[in-house]
């Protein structure tokens, strides 16, 4: 079974503390990884370039001479792809880079990116935040007691949302808040450290739908 670093609210460490078999058994698949990440970064794209065809230029609706007797090439438009200022054949227009991953692939994947940063050792569970008001300088100093927060990027994931906690690290640039249960398995394999609220781990399944995935 797998353990995980504890600290309570104050940033005390405490005893490491199993962490529950049904979200993290131990399995790292690598394929589910891959395709999952592969299609969340794919669909983080906009496929926004675009040219113009002959079609859609302005202009060139006259013949530019007549067919016979100038002693120059026919021609039929200066909007013709070889003149300039005209059309671009084959060019790029805008489309669609999505791709769809099944739900059963993504949960997998899920599974296995909390696996892989608890075999690693990355993972700290922590009590649960005394925040009365948003303080920048509350969540630095916990972070720091737990060790991480010098890491390059700390995802923090709580019980449900919380304003709160949210606010107060919304300023810190390694720092990244989400509720348990909208954190994709992209957002965990990112981070390099992950701290857990205690309450997510009982009351949210790993597996559940995740929307940006």
């Amino acid at each position: 079974m797998l353990t995980a670093r504890f600290f309570n609210a104050a940033g005390e460490p405490g005893d490491a503390v199993q962490l529950p078999e049904e979200l993290f058994d131990g399995v790292v698949h690598e394929a589910a990884l891959h395709s999952t990440i592969k299609a969340y970064l794919a669909n983080q794209r906009h496929g926004n370039a675009s040219t113009k065809t002959r079609a859609e230029v302005r202009g060139g609706g006259k013949k530019i001479w007549r067919q016979k007797g100038t002693g120059r090439a026919r021609q039929g438009s200066i909007r013709a792809p070889h003149w300039r200022g005209g059309g671009v054949v084959f060019g790029p227009s805008p489309r669609s880079y999505r791709q769809d991953v099944p739900k059963k692939v993504r949960s997998l994947a899920r599974r296995s990116a909390f696996n892989q940063r608890a075999l690693n050792g990355e993972i700290t569970v922590l009590e649960g935040w005394k925040l009365d008001a948003p303080k920048t300088k509350q969540v630095l100093s916990l972070l720091g007691k737990m060790g991480v927060a010098d890491a390059k990027r700390v995802l923090l994931l709580t019980d449900g949302a919380k304003e709160t906690v949210f606010r107060s690290a919304r300023n810190l640039p390694n720092v990244e808040v989400l509720p348990f249960a909208q954190a994709s398995a992209y957002d965990v394999l990112k981070a390099r450290q992950v701290v857990i609220e205690q309450a997510a781990l009982s009351s949210v399944n790993a597996g559940e739908e995740v929307a940006h995935a």
